[in-house]
């Protein structure tokens, strides 16, 4: 087998009833925390967690890409979840101190609403 140094992370999978369809991780110390909808199977959560273990591995680099559906967006929404990404190289959770360090950007709650208000209108089928 051979002795590999590789030290596989400790995994906390963290089910949300509030989520319905996006999936997110963020490393926190050691570990390595995957939020995921609360009605995922297990299937979907062991096929979720690979996922984005592999998108945790190729960010290693701290390279911020930006979704083509975010590229849409207003500059000041593109601003915000730029500002979100960068404050999770300083606090890796949505501790207080992240929203503190987030609150400086005098749009965040306007960006929030926009982006929660796209994310209700495409669980409701809408579309442009």
């Amino acid at each position: 087998m051979g002795g590999s140094s590789l030290r596989k992370p400790v995994i906390e999978v963290r089910r949300s009833q509030r989520r319905r369809r996006t999936v997110s991780a963020y490393r926190d110390g050691e570990r390595v925390v995957v939020l995921i909808p609360a009605q995922f199977t297990r299937a979907e959560e062991r096929e979720w967690v690979d996922r984005m273990l592999h998108r945790l591995a190729a960010r290693d680099d701290r390279t911020l890409r930006i979704s083509h559906r975010v590229q849409e967006m207003p500059d000041w929404v593109i601003d915000y979840v730029l500002l979100h990404e960068l404050a999770h190289l300083v606090v890796p959770s949505h501790s207080p101190a992240f929203w503190t360090l987030l609150s400086r950007y005098p749009k965040t709650e306007r960006a929030r609403g926009y982006l929660e208000g796209v994310s209700a209108a495409a669980c409701l089928g809408y579309s442009e």
